[in-house]
């Protein structure tokens, strides 16, 4: 337990300072004797999330390319996570998930689908995720994904653009963002159009590699229509 806490201190430590990035060769070097304090810091406030899920994702894709098996175990263990029956909730979870198919082209194969899984809902038992709060975080995963691997979200277009009329508020703004890295395609702008004219202000909290920012709902279907 001692070890577990030192870890983390130490890796909280380097991913809170200004140059974390240079840290991320040492930690993915860690390998699994990292994975645990990784996965403690999820749950921590955004910014110290998403750079822990960049370390983690940085740490499971080295892991994939000679141990790919414990790669994969990794990334059950995030599905395990965003299951209900697991008692989680699954904080800091889609954006790790997002993070490691990001830095994996073999893992994002197998995987992607899985992630965009989570925002799908066909009305039956699926992996559709049903709490609001933790589905903000599946957009944004997909659009961190279609920002590395944009041909490997193209399947999850419709359902993005479902999303712009999430009841969720900051849903919206999360699948106009996500929407948004994916290639333009004409045919999402009246649904964007539509948002961004909504006068919707709930508070999007988006990473752009470093830091957390803060943009409207609104906000962001106006940006992601300047792409489209």
């Amino acid at each position: 337990m001692a070890r577990m806490r030192s870890a983390k201190q130490k890796l909280r430590a380097y991913l809170e300072s200004p140059d974390w990035r240079t840290h991320l060769d040492a930690i993915a070097s860690g390998g699994m004797g990292n994975v645990g304090p990784l996965f403690s810091l999820l749950p921590l406030e955004p910014r110290t999330m998403h750079r822990a899920a960049v370390a983690l994702g940085q740490l499971t894709a080295r892991l994939a390319e000679n141990q790919p098996e414990t790669a994969r175990n990794i990334l059950r263990r995030l599905m395990w996570h965003l299951n209900e029956e697991s008692g989680n909730m699954g904080w800091g979870i889609p954006e790790a998930f997002a993070e490691t198919l990001a830095a994996s082209e073999s893992l994002a194969r197998d995987f992607h689908r899985v992630l965009v899984s989570y925002i799908i809902d066909l009305g039956r038992d699926d992996n559709y995720c049903d709490n609001d709060v933790l589905r903000r975080s599946c957009y944004w995963a997909i659009g961190r994904l279609a920002q590395a691997r944009p041909q490997l979200c193209l399947v999850a277009r419709p359902w993005l653009v479902k999303g712009l009329a999430e009841q969720d508020a900051v849903c919206q703004g999360m699948a106009a963002w996500a929407l948004a890295q994916l290639p333009p395609d004409i045919m999402d702008a009246p649904a964007l159009r539509r948002l961004a004219l909504s006068g919707n202000t709930a508070t999007c909290l988006l990473f752009d590699g470093d830091a957390v920012y803060e943009r409207t709902a609104a906000q962001v279907a106006v940006e992601a229509l300047g792409r489209a």
